[in-house]
């Protein structure tokens, strides 16, 4: 990730901070968005297209801020990184800017990893361990992995929490070939 990006990022972050601005609302604006650039390759011509006037980028990105809902600093954002040429980095500028508003808010990033599907109480425990472990309020990511056997996994930056049994086995395995 080029150093520009963390930058625009992170004044993104202070301005939306400032404001008491959503931070879930923000993130899915700047998403949205960011799909839609990706998606449409009219869309993203016209706004990379360096011989086309701004103030027709601008009317363009007015239209579709009106259409979908943009928050006007959402929106000022967006015509700021077109005026700076940055827009071919919004996906990467989008991520940063999420990964900078979960740490200013205390919100970690957890995959959990279950042998089968869960019910809402069993989420719920895990989730709150999660939350216990990570000393903050956390997003989960879930996912299943039938050869866990059975239990958990639980992935919270660098550190994994095994309660599969298959990872009870692996203990038992090294255990007693160290006998």
């Amino acid at each position: 990730m080029a150093a520009f990006e963390l930058r625009y990022a992170r004044a993104f972050q202070q301005v939306t901070a400032a404001q008491g601005m959503n931070i879930d609302a923000v993130r899915s604006q700047l998403a949205d968005f960011a799909a839609t650039f990706d998606t449409s390759r009219d869309l993203r011509e016209f706004l990379l297209n360096p011989a086309l006037p701004q103030a027709d980028k601008l009317k363009v990105l007015d239209a579709l801020a009106g259409r979908v809902g943009l928050d006007k600093t959402v929106r000022n954002f967006i015509a700021v990184l077109m005026d700076h040429g940055r827009m071919h980095s919004l996906r990467d500028i989008t991520a940063e800017y999420s990964t900078l508003a979960d740490e200013a808010s205390s919100i970690a990033d957890v995959e959990i990893t279950s042998a089968k599907p869960l019910e809402s109480n069993e989420r719920n425990l895990l989730e709150n361990k999660a939350s216990e472990l990570a000393g903050s309020k956390v997003r989960v990511t879930w996912s299943e992995d039938a050869a866990l056997l059975g239990g958990a996994v639980i992935r919270l930056g660098s550190s994994v929490y095994d309660g599969s049994v298959r990872g009870q086995l692996q203990g038992l395995k090294t255990h007693l070939a160290g006998a």
